[in-house]
């Protein structure tokens, strides 16, 4: 018993190390962008491929991924991600040109959307109701972590390496979780041998490509281009025939469709879901708009950036650290309901950041909105997570992260739109030639570079002052989501989750030819 109890939690250690690189690997490019641009070289066009061809294929495999691992055995597919991943890791590293690393890329999204939902499916399987919410705690805060790390990471390594070597860090981490996945963590898969909902695969992966490839393109273009907007129309149109398909497959047992409508009948499930795509939308805001912030108003290396995120990861650690004590006591509702508001308080004091203010202030904010992310996400994780069977852990946890995944690009998008808007808007370009002012309109650190290869200290202020009224503007948006978060978690997020019917391993629990049949090896 005792051996079985380390030997999940060491598994636990190799889960969350592969969420960590996973999160690291989705930022850490940002930061390694200007140098793909010089030095591969690549054009814009190809540098925004090298970023979306890793979030479409992410977005689209992510719900088939947890249906195949129910079916075929979870630590099985796991396996074959990782070294999936590690593999598409060696290639962007070593590729010659950017239609290499354009399909390299594509290929760490394949393993990514494997990878994580399967992480997620494993952990009812592995742990206790009990047990679950530290075990969650450790594995979200690993996965958030890594997002605010990658610039920390990319920045040292470009100062000191080539461009390459941000996608090599990905293999002693993933060597390493291989070697513990193949040890220690216990096979896991569902008994039912049904037939697999192919209809619902397609149109699940042709509206979400859809729908993702749209709004992504609508965030770079703006509304006035017609094809994104065609694109997520027909990405709405697919995902409702999808929605439709599978509530037809719900009436014929012969078939286990790729989503289980019924989930969403759950409160806990439906809300918790719902809360954590909410949370989703501001970190990656917050991200997307902080290291503009800090190369083209502080003057910050992209190794700087990233250590002036530092306190968004010290709040991230100590909010989930004090939402494993207090669920047990209050249950979900409370610690959900404070972090929003603690995240909407840090967000509306991110308003009142000036060109001039210093950096002390935005080190006070941000660690409010690490601790609000660090309360809620966990928790609301742990709250979903406890409305699956270990039968159906698999699918259901895709189903989280597709929504969240989702959700966070769309938020990226809108988020994006009204930080450039504003931007826009503010800013005084008059006398300027217009190559230069339509470099300076495209974001503000190219404008901040514009103003000083032209030696032009008042450009450079109006660059500054306008991003800030910018961001000031995003954050009150997104200050205000944190608000509509507490709210929802109020009226609608049930105090305490219900019971997951999985039992740990190492207990008296589903045996072979059961629902959610483990073996241990």
């Amino acid at each position: 018993m005792k051996a079985t109890g380390n030997r999940k939690w060491w598994a636990l250690g190799a889960l969350s190390a592969s969420g960590l690189v996973i999160g690291l690997d989705i930022t850490v490019l940002n930061v390694a962008l200007p140098s793909l641009a010089t030095e591969l070289p690549a054009t814009t066009s190809e540098l925004q491929w090298i970023a979306n061809s890793y979030n479409l294929v992410f977005a689209a495999m992510l719900l088939p991924a947890g249906l195949l691992g129910d079916r075929f055995g979870r630590k099985r597919l796991l396996l074959a991600a990782l070294a999936l991943f590690g593999m598409a890791s060696l290639i962007c590293a070593y590729a010659s040109s950017a239609g290499w690393l354009i399909g390299a890329r594509a290929l760490l999204g394949l393993g990514s959307a494997f990878v994580v939902p399967l992480c997620m499916s494993v952990l009812p399987v592995l742990f206790s109701p009990q047990e679950r919410g530290r075990a969650i705690g450790l594995w979200v805060t690993a996965n958030a972590i890594g997002l605010p790390l990658g610039p920390i990471v990319g920045g040292w390594l470009l100062d000191h390496y080539w461009w390459g070597s941000v996608f090599l860090i990905n293999i002693p981490v993933i060597t390493v979780a291989l070697v513990a996945v193949l040890l220690l963590m216990p096979e896991s898969r569902s008994s039912q041998r049904l037939r697999l909902d192919l209809a619902g695969i397609l149109l699940s992966c042709a509206g979400l490509v859809s729908l993702t490839w749209g709004v992504i393109e609508l965030g770079d273009q703006g509304p006035g281009n017609g094809t994104p907007a065609v694109a997520v129309g027909g990405g709405v149109v697919l995902l409702a025939a999808f929605v439709a398909c599978e509530r037809q497959l719900g009436r014929r047992p012969a078939i286990r469709p790729l989503v289980d409508l019924a989930l969403f009948r759950s409160a806990s499930f439906t809300w918790a879901t719902l809360l954590a795509t909410l949370v989703t939308f501001g970190l990656l805001g917050a991200l997307f708009a902080l290291p503009q912030y800090f190369q083209a108003v502080l003057d910050a290396d992209a190794l700087g950036t990233g250590l002036r995120l530092l306190p968004l990861i010290g709040g991230l650690v100590t909010g989930a650290r004090l939402a494993s004590r207090l669920v047990p006591r209050l249950g979900a509702r409370t610690p959900v309901t404070a972090g929003f508001l603690v995240l909407a308080a840090g967000l509306f004091a991110g308003t009142a950041t000036g060109a001039g203010t210093g950096y002390g202030f935005v080190a006070g904010w941000l660690t409010a909105v690490g601790l609000g992310m660090g309360l809620i996400m966990p928790t609301v994780t742990d709250a979903a997570l406890g409305a699956l069977s270990v039968e159906r852990s698999g699918a259901g946890s895709a189903l989280i992260q597709a929504l969240r995944q989702v959700g966070g690009t769309i938020g990226v998008a809108i988020l994006g739109s009204v930080l450039n808007s504003v931007y826009r808007d503010r800013l005084d370009l008059s006398g300027l030639p217009t190559p230069a002012a339509d470099a300076v309109r495209d974001s503000a650190p190219a404008g901040a570079l514009v103003a000083r290869q032209l030696d032009a200290p008042e450009l450079l202020d109006t660059v500054r002052r306008a991003f800030v009224d910018a961001m000031d503007a995003m954050l009150w948006v997104c200050g205000g989501l944190g608000l509509l978060g507490a709210v929802l978690a109020v009226v609608f997020l049930p105090r305490h989750t219900g019971p997951v019917t999985a039992a740990p391993v190492g207990l008296p629990g589903p045996k072979a030819g059961e629902s959610g049949q483990v073996t241990v090896g």
